[in-house]
């Protein structure tokens, strides 16, 4: 048979070879060891992402970050290596860019987030050159940490775009560790650091903010909100923000830098946006409790790439796994799905080398610690946690499967 005119047919059909969408098949097929499940990926390579700033810092391998797609692909799926070129929800299918048709019971859309780079005028061909880094990336991850050290001085200045972006903290955080590398140099006197944000706040619960603020003051990183990166010139060295005055005009502001750290601009996959899954913001609709699609209800999405009003963080697929999974052989079995996520996530926020302060929070931006520390202070344990633990949590726990019930609590007031 011609393969443009291939017709498959599995149980559950996964899109996204990420966290979510190995963390969801290992979940499925432990509940389910004879589900029939295929997922839907073109990388070869699979990456824990939350160590991509460590890496950035120097003080991780960027080597223990990835391994094989098909070592993480659990016992019992099919890997087909292959990218999804349309979403046919009405027909119950989804066609491959070969043209080849896939028809499921059910679906999980976990396709990630697109890191559009090409927004910032300049930045892919200043990106790896000139001090222009970042740790959003495998392939420029190691340039940030070979920048930090070839510094001597000057101007370092860190971005963050407006939201919707993955690990809001991260932007934030190898500002911090870079100040604490400069301070152990002795540069810290020739060194000015300025962290520009294209949002309002300089984190989105308000009760982290002056934490957050004290951490910056310290380190002595002067933070600018509402300047979104607009340009980058490499051969000039200059950073281009735009920004909107009290009188409601923009105006552009150029700054220098010796080191430039960006944070791409964001938004949902062109395979979503341009799909009858997505809403007016182009994420894959599901309602924010059962994860399920809110007009199609075989179709589930979690992750990125859903619509879930929550911070875009591996730790939010941890929760929102167990209640997909839940919910989707629910769905597949005639009964109601039940499974509620309550928008638990956490972001570890490293604010300096062997110091990590992790915000935990459900909606309403509730703060909720899953231990009974002081969630506004870092803690040399929290960076173990970070630098040690949770790496090996995912290899050998998340991506299996694995769903241990680690309660999280709301912070009573003091």
């Amino acid at each position: 048979m011609n393969s443009q005119s291939e017709t498959l047919r599995h149980q559950v059909v996964i899109v996204g070879g990420g966290t979510a969408g190995i963390t969801v098949a290992a979940a499925l097929l432990r509940r389910q060891p004879s589900l029939d499940v295929v997922i839907v990926e073109p990388a070869e390579r699979h990456y824990y992402q939350p160590a991509f700033t460590l890496v950035g810092g120097g003080t991780y391998d960027l080597s223990r970050t990835s391994k094989p797609l098909r070592e993480v692909v659990p016992k019992g799926a099919t890997w087909l290596q292959a990218s999804v070129a349309t979403f046919e929800p009405d027909a119950d299918a989804v066609r491959l860019e070969d043209g080849r048709r896939l028809h499921y019971d059910a679906l999980v859309v976990a396709v990630g987030i697109k890191l559009d780079w090409g927004r910032v005028e300049g930045l892919v061909e200043a990106l790896g050159t000139q001090g222009v880094c970042s740790n959003y990336s495998a392939d420029s991850v190691a340039y940030t940490w070979e920048c930090l050290q070839a510094f001597r001085g000057g101007n370092a200045i860190f971005t963050q775009p407006p939201p919707p972006l993955k690990c809001a903290g991260a932007p934030q955080k190898i500002a911090y560790l870079a100040a604490d590398h400069l301070r152990r140099q002795g540069l810290e006197a020739q060194s000015t650091l300025k962290f520009y944000s294209g949002g309002g706040a300089l984190f989105s619960v308000p009760d982290f903010v002056p934490p957050l603020e004290r951490v910056a003051r310290d380190h002595g990183v002067e933070v600018t909100l509402s300047h979104d990166l607009v340009a980058v010139d490499g051969e000039r060295q200059v950073a281009t923000f735009v920004t909107t005055g009290a009188d409601g005009a923009s105006r552009r502001v150029e700054q220098p830098f010796d080191l430039l750290h960006v944070t791409p601009h964001q938004c949902a996959p062109d395979v979503i946006r341009e799909s009858p899954l997505a809403d007016a913001a182009g994420w894959v609709e599901v309602d924010k409790a059962t994860t399920q699609h809110v007009r199609y209800p075989k179709v589930f999405s979690l992750g990125d790439a859903s619509s879930l009003p929550t911070s875009k963080t591996a730790a939010a697929v941890r929760k929102q796994a167990p209640v997909t999974v839940n919910n989707l052989l629910a769905q597949m079995a005639g009964q109601e799905p039940t499974a509620s996520y309550d928008g638990y996530t956490s972001c570890p926020l490293v604010t300096a080398y062997g110091k990590v302060m992790i915000a935990e929070f459900v909606y309403g931006g509730v703060v909720t610690p899953t231990l009974p520390l002081d969630p506004f202070k870092a803690s040399r344990f929290y960076w173990v946690v970070k630098k040690h633990l949770l790496p090996s949590f995912y290899w050998g726990t998340m991506l299996k499967g694995k769903a241990p019930d680690i309660a999280h609590k709301p912070l009573k007031a003091s």
